[in-house]
């Protein structure tokens, strides 16, 4: 038991060290992309990609927000083939976005080169970049978004729960000034 209870109050001591500030404007950008008529582009890798995937339909069903994340299997295999691994997710942000878009880029360790490329793709494209990470505090996506949420933890689980239950407040946040 003791395992259990030392878990859930680092994994909460996790949560709550959020800016509410920060997941507000979050919010708000989401809001305006989606009153502009653009979309969000959610992406990671391993878990973080199934995370995007989530958040991604949750916003297009129950936020009404258009979302778009790229976890078709045809998709990687196709573009880290023709491009290389390091790059598909950025030639998909190339293909994909239109301008005015945000992005929200996912990467526990905060150095996977393919995020950290489509981090920079974004910003050179002017698109509104929101970062998920943990592990280092210098990693290299914390310093790239115009929003960035960082966790303080090496433990992959407790970085990607943290990270999804943050994500997925802000589309119940949206969700609640709905009804």
């Amino acid at each position: 038991m003791e395992f259990y209870e030392k878990y859930f109050r680092r994994l909460g001591d996790k949560l709550e060290s959020v800016s509410t500030a920060d997941l507000e404007e979050v919010v708000r950008l989401l809001q305006e992309t989606s009153k502009a008529g653009k979309k969000i582009i959610i992406a990671g890798n391993g878990g973080s990609a199934a995370m995007a995937s989530h958040v991604s339909v949750d916003l297009t069903k129950s936020a009404g927000i258009r979302s778009i994340n790229f976890n078709e299997s045809d998709l990687i295999t196709c573009f880290a083939n023709d491009y290389g691994y390091e790059e598909w997710i950025k030639k998909s942000i190339e293909l994909y976005s239109d301008p005015g878009d945000s992005v929200i880029l996912i990467s526990s360790s905060g150095k996977s080169r393919n995020v950290i490329n489509a981090a920079e793709l974004s910003r050179k494209l002017n698109l509104k970049l929101i970062t998920f990470s943990g592990f280092s505090s210098e990693n290299e996506l914390r310093k790239l978004g115009n929003i960035n949420f960082w966790v303080d933890s090496d433990e992959y689980n407790v970085v990607e729960m943290t990270h999804h239950i943050w994500l997925l407040s802000i589309v119940d946040r949206i969700i609640s000034e709905q009804a």
